[in-house]
């Protein structure tokens, strides 16, 4: 079987890519990657095949970042859709055209996120499947502003009448087969799942090289220790964020290690118990962490779940408030402010996720449902019995 997935240029979306082209390759399928070459170059294990699509889109999405990057709420999803996604599918949609034609693949796996990739293979009438890196989609996120959610509704349906690909889809949800890289015990039982869910798991692969010298005697294992990362994408707009942290663990130091994944311009001086590093070695580290304070990004709320960590979530924009929402309500953690965070408030959940038996319980119930759910494996096997 030949299998193209289709993707954005966002480390978040392709991570969960690499696992299962990974499976794929070594049960003998061919795989590719199309999307922003110049991007997936750097997010893709040195030998995929990959098909250059929308490459101005790739490099714009830098320049985007810094406008989309103070904004929250609806003015964030608003600006998602209008200026990054329904740009992206147009300028990728001749290049994945052009990587069906080349790789002629049986299947196309399409991010949600890569509109792009479901108006490409109806056109070629290969069949298509979901990707889904994140599990916010399926939990009503527009309950609370339909009005919203109906302009989302016509931002796509503008964008397939454009393209001439028939207004009754939704190319975010393929009929056949989507693949949810989260579980029910995660996302709660209240969401919306469409008929063709399949629930995965997180799919855990190879990831681009941290620069060597982590200090790993550095850690201590007389103390508690607390992984702070706010991503790849937003760790510049954390300095005030990063204040409250260090003043909040100030007064654990006896019993906490901060392990603070940030830009060292922005933090500056750190006490003994913090260990600053502008990048980690993160799969690496969560087997030696008791607990993970972030932003609420899908791929490192899993990835901590899945090694039964307890989270305190800050979210930031997009779908990270609906993660969050859906950490704290299934147990596993606490979610408190990123605008105008205060340290009492802080420290008062991380030290409740650090000490409370009932968040670690929680977290290690989903950790269980993640293993069982099979993650990069049983994506394959899913993917195996949809070529056609």
């Amino acid at each position: 079987m030949r299998v193209l997935f289709v993707v954005p240029p966002l480390a978040g979306h392709v991570n969960p890519t690499v696992a299962v082209g990974a499976e794929l390759a070594a049960r003998g399928h061919e795989v590719a990657w199309t999307g922003p070459a110049e991007v997936l170059t750097g997010l893709l294990p040195a030998r995929a095949r990959v098909l250059p699509a929308g490459e101005r889109a790739g490099e714009g999405y830098g320049r985007l970042h810094e406008r989309w990057r103070d904004l929250r709420g609806v003015g964030a999803l608003r600006f998602l859709w209008e200026e990054a996604l329904v740009p992206l599918a147009r300028a990728m949609l001749p290049g994945v055209l052009d990587a069906v034609r080349e790789f002629r693949p049986d299947l196309v796996v399409a991010d949600q996120q890569a509109l792009a990739g479901p108006i490409a293979a109806r056109r070629a009438g290969v069949p298509w499947v979901t990707s889904a890196s994140t599990s916010a989609e399926f939990t009503r996120p527009f309950a609370g502003f339909p009005k919203v959610g109906a302009w989302v509704a016509e931002r796509i349906t503008a964008l397939l009448a454009e393209c001439g690909a028939g207004t009754d889809w939704d190319p975010r949800f393929s009929e056949r087969l989507v693949l949810v890289f989260s579980t029910p015990e995660l996302i709660g039982p209240e969401a919306d799942f469409p008929a063709a869910c399949a629930f995965v798991g997180p799919a855990f692969g190879a990831r681009p090289p941290v620069p060597a010298g982590f200090p790993w005697r550095a850690l201590d294992p007389a103390r508690q220790r607390l992984l702070v990362s706010l991503g790849t994408l937003n760790g510049a707009a954390g300095g005030r964020f990063y204040e409250a942290v260090l003043a909040a663990v100030a007064p654990l130091a006896d019993r906490v290690q901060v392990i603070l994944a940030a830009p060292p311009g922005l933090v500056g001086p750190v006490p003994e118990h913090v260990l600053l590093q502008e990048r980690v070695p993160q799969l690496e580290l969560l087997p030696h962490l008791d607990a993970v304070l972030c932003h609420g990004g899908h791929n490192t709320v899993c990835e901590a779940l899945a090694y039964g960590l307890p989270l305190v979530v800050a979210p930031i924009r997009d779908d990270q408030p609906v993660v969050a929402e859906q950490v704290a309500a299934a147990g596993a953690g606490i979610r408190v402010r990123f605008g105008r965070p205060r340290p009492p408030e802080l420290r008062a959940a991380l030290t409740a996720v650090l000490d409370s038996p009932a968040h670690r319980r929680a977290a290690r119930r989903i950790q269980a449902s993640f293993a069982a759910a099979g993650g990069a494996a049983a994506a394959a096997d899913r993917l195996e019995k949809h070529p056609s």
